[in-house]
């Protein structure tokens, strides 16, 4: 299972943080735990390492039969991007290279919703970020690996979005996106214009 999924500067900022096991202590102070544990390594270490000291911040599930009870090792995977850190929390369940293979496509995704992604378009649209994430992973579980679906899913989603934005705001600049369906009704903006126009004219 994955239980965490963060992204964060070379600083330690935080610039994304999906959490899907209950956390016992503060976000922020896992973060930077995670932070000191991967910043300090070198470039020639592989890209994941058993993490023991970290399970005292989820909480764990009584018993252990399902193999997340105590005693279950989290690995820490990451990658990193220019300025940025890609982290996944896992436990046994998941292979590190599989999860190395996911950053990758998450990344690829972020790059084609973003035309070269950077840290600020993290930080201003948060909430596409979140919506490419879910589309991977919901649950702590993988959906879909296939960047042609994600991309696919996410343009779908924002069409949506714009159209439905026009269709709620008559009065937005370039009415002309209310669709085919409507395209012969003329928006209050559009009206104003005109008469505008019309007293310019004369």
């Amino acid at each position: 299972m994955i239980h965490a999924v963060l992204i964060f500067n070379t600083s330690g900022v935080p610039r994304l943080t999906k959490f899907y096991t209950p956390l016992q202590q503060a976000s922020q102070s896992l973060t930077s735990k995670i932070f000191a544990l991967i910043s300090t390594r070198s470039a020639t270490l592989c890209n994941f390492l058993d993490a023991p000291e970290l399970e005292s911040f989820l909480q764990q599930k009584e018993g252990g039969d399902d193999g997340n009870g105590p005693g279950e090792k989290l690995r820490v995977v990451y990658r990193n991007y220019a300025t940025l850190y890609f982290v996944f929390l896992v436990d046994g369940g998941e292979s590190e290279l599989g999860i190395l293979d996911l950053i990758q496509v998450f990344v690829e995704s972020l790059d084609r919703a973003f035309e070269n992604v950077c840290e600020l378009d993290l930080v201003f649209h948060f909430d596409e970020v979140h919506h490419i994430l879910s589309e991977i992973i919901q649950g702590g579980l993988v959906l879909e690996t296939n960047i042609e679906e994600i991309d696919h899913s996410v343009q779908l989603a924002a069409k949506a979005r714009k159209e439905s934005f026009a269709a709620a705001n008559p009065l937005a600049l370039g009415g002309g996106g209310l669709g085919s369906r409507n395209a012969g009704l003329q928006t209050p903006l559009g009206w104003l214009t005109g008469k505008l126009t019309g007293v310019g004219a004369r």
